[in-house]
């Protein structure tokens, strides 16, 4: 590693497969769906989602003021400490002027927004929270998680659809490369699994309909696939320089070799039918990290279950990758994050490149017999990860690829 390469010391993570990054790993490792029937969503036409277990994720942090969290900053909160935690960094300790927070969040505070509204049709305007506005905005993630860490370095809240969570690990690099920073905590967040979020989606034709099964409903890459599911959670990474990780002693996860962005400027809400602006951010990512094609041995894809996106992405792997580099989506298992699922992707893409361990791709037997791509199945893939691209596409024609190598 070169003396400015940027590194991953620290992941955290808070999905429905559990708190923490161990729960995460072990649930996608497991291969199963964790889908379920909301009670919040009862008697809509898409009745489930995949929640974080528990109501009260974060109490234990000890953070004063966490009444005013939003859920969707809870969840990046609880992520953040445990990725700096784990990368052997104490808040108390560090200068803080050089340490900046960049957190991706899609939507914000729905959960606020629906209670608020609730209380001032039902009550009165009285009734309303003061503390609506800053519960819901969705930099407050960014906000509350450099408040609680002392982080006084620049900010910012990366809104790019169902990329956020990758933009704003992509960001971080960037402000570590310029200088701007020492230490970066970057990642995703988002809780929007409202019966009026839900129902939108829905009413766009991007939900599944498996209502009969929700473990089995999201099915990357599968020839069934009728759409994805609604999940929450969030997802954290500490990013260095690894001279400077290595001056305190630290130890690196992996290397953040490369990015690449692109917007696709075809439609608002359909992928580009070819995956041209996809295929522009992995290369312009590989180029960046300095390595060929030929030496991607991992792809952890954004396959969300939607078949046209699926399809666009699987062959825009196919023309990229066409020596058939292992590929698994963690959507299967986790269903879709919205603004988290980049970071919770990448995390889980570092994880691969560090144990040299593939997860399956949950509720899929085989990919759609039109794509050829290797997709893992069943039970992880236990083989070398020295390098390994994690893709995120969102709303709006946003892409971003994300490039990681052995430390």
């Amino acid at each position: 590693m070169s003396r400015d390469e940027v590194v991953v010391s620290g992941v955290g993570a808070v999905t429905p497969a559990g708190v923490g990054v161990a729960a995460t790993w072990e649930g996608v490792c497991r291969g199963v769906g964790t889908a379920t029937r909301d009670p919040a969503l009862a008697g809509l036409p898409v009745d489930f989602s995949c929640r974080v277990p528990g109501d009260d994720v974060g109490a234990g942090l000890g953070v004063r003021n966490l009444w005013r969290m939003e859920r969707f900053t809870r969840l990046a909160l609880v992520a953040a400490v445990e990725a700096v935690g784990d990368a052997g960094l104490d808040p108390a300790t560090w200068e803080g002027a050089r340490v900046g927070v960049v957190v991706g969040c899609g939507m914000g505070g729905m959960h606020a927004v629906r209670e608020q509204e609730r209380r001032l049709t039902g009550q009165g305007p009285d009734w309303v929270s003061p503390a609506l506005i800053p519960m819901m905005l969705p930099n407050m993630a960014a906000g509350e998680i450099a408040l609680a860490l002392g982080a006084r370095g620049p900010s910012l809240a990366a809104v790019t659809a169902c990329a956020s969570g990758a933009s704003a690990v992509a960001t971080a690099r960037e402000w570590l490369v310029d200088g701007r920073c020492d230490v970066v905590v970057a990642g995703g967040t988002e809780s929007a699994t409202t019966p009026l979020m839900v129902t939108g989606f829905q009413r766009a034709g991007a939900l599944s309909r498996r209502g009969e099964d929700p473990t089995g409903a999201s099915r990357p890459f599968a020839a069934d696939s009728d759409g994805f599911v609604m999940a929450e959670g969030a997802a954290a990474l500490v990013l260095e320089r690894v001279r400077d990780l290595r001056a305190r002693g630290g130890r690196a996860r992996a290397v953040l070799a490369g990015c690449g962005v692109s917007t696709d400027a075809h439609h608002p809400t359909a992928p580009h039918p070819e995956g041209r602006g996809a295929e522009a951010a992995v290369r312009a990512a590989l180029t960046q990290a300095g390595v060929e094609a030929r030496d991607v041995e991992h792809v952890n894809a954004h396959a969300t279950s939607t078949r046209q996106g699926d399809t666009a992405e699987g062959r825009m792997i196919e023309r990229v990758f066409p020596h058939g580099p292992s590929v698994t989506s963690a959507k299967g298992a986790l269903g879709h994050g919205l603004g988290a699922a980049g970071a919770v992707e990448a995390v889980l893409t570092v994880l691969s490149v560090e144990r040299g361990v593939v997860p399956p791709t949950a509720n899929v037997g085989a990919p759609a017999p039109d794509l050829a791509i290797d997709l893992v199945v069943k039970k992880p893939r236990e083989r070398p990860v020295p390098v390994a691209v994690s893709d995120s596409f969102g709303f709006g024609g946003h892409n971003v690829a994300l490039v990681f190598v052995t430390g």
